[in-house]
C-alpha cells in the first residue's frame, strides 16, 4: 500500500482492496490458539473464541479432505472446529480431550462420534508409543 501511495496511484478503492488482501493473508497465516483444561477446550482465532465442555459432548465429527478437522459439539449447543495437527503436536491436550470425552460417554451425552474418537486415540497413542520406543533405543 505504501508503494502504491508513493507512486501516486493509491485511490480509496485500491486502499480498500489492499486492506482486504492484508486481512486475508493474516487470516491464513495466523494460527488459532488452542487451550484446554479439565473438562473444556477453547480455540481462539481471528474471529473470536469458541469453547466447548468436553465432559458434556454430544457429537464429534471428522471433516475435510486435505486438512482434516474435528468438530466438537457440547450439550449447551456450543461447537468448535479443531485442526487434527494440533492434537498430533500436543498429545497432552489430546489426553485432556479424551478424558472429557470418556466422561461424556459415562454420562450418556455423547451420541455420535465414538468411532472417530477411538480411531484418533489409536493413532495418537500409537505415535506416542513409537516415540517412546525410539527414544529408548528399542525401535
Amino acid at each position: 500500500m505504501l508503494l502504491d501511495w508513493g507512486s501516486g496511484g493509491l485511490t480509496l478503492h485500491r486502499a480498500g482492496l489492499w486492506a482486504v488482501l492484508g486481512t486475508a493473508v493474516l487470516a491464513v497465516l495466523l494460527p488459532s490458539r488452542v487451550t484446554a483444561g479439565d473438562g473444556w477446550l477453547a480455540v481462539r482465532g481471528l474471529m473470536g473464541q469458541r469453547r466447548v465442555r468436553t465432559d458434556t459432548l454430544v457429537s464429534v465429527r471428522r471433516c475435510g479432505g486435505i486438512s482434516v478437522h474435528l468438530v466438537l459439539r457440547d450439550a449447551d449447543g456450543q461447537w468448535l472446529e479443531l485442526d487434527l495437527r494440533v492434537l498430533d503436536a500436543n498429545p497432552l491436550m489430546w489426553h485432556l480431550i479424551d478424558a472429557g470425552a470418556r466422561r461424556s460417554v459415562k454420562r450418556g451425552t455423547l451420541r455420535h462420534g465414538r468411532q472417530v474418537l477411538e480411531e484418533l486415540a489409536d493413532r495418537i497413542d500409537g505415535q506416542e508409543a513409537r516415540a517412546v520406543l525410539t527414544a529408548s533405543g528399542l525401535l
